[in-house]
């Protein structure tokens, strides 16, 4: 007697089916009251959520202009002392970091 192997087991197709009996009569919420829910939570703006409170509070930070023997490289922006110029082209200095 041949066998097709291809079809589906007995007892693999009745699990399929207990499996999606019991997926359609589980009380899984509605696509409505999912996007109420989010529509609700994000009306709070972060409100009651941990983290998600507003702080009042200035930053105080001490701004340090350049210094004489530094530049500001062209490419990455970051200040650099003038030992580290690989190239200067008119007003655009670039560091060795970007040049190397």
């Amino acid at each position: 007697m041949a066998t097709d192997y291809d079809e589906v087991r007995s007892d693999v197709k009745e699990t399929q089916e207990n499996s999606l009996e019991a997926l359609q009569s589980a009380n899984a919420p509605d696509a409505r009251s999912v996007v109420q829910e989010l529509d609700e939570a994000d009306g709070l703006d972060g409100a009651g959520v941990p983290g998600g409170e507003f702080i009042a509070e200035e930053l105080i930070v001490q701004v340090i202009p350049q210094a004489d023997d530094e530049f500001t490289c062209s490419s990455c922006f970051l200040v650099r002392h003038r030992s580290q110029i690989a190239r200067q082209s008119g007003t655009d200095i670039y560091c060795t970091d970007c040049e190397g």
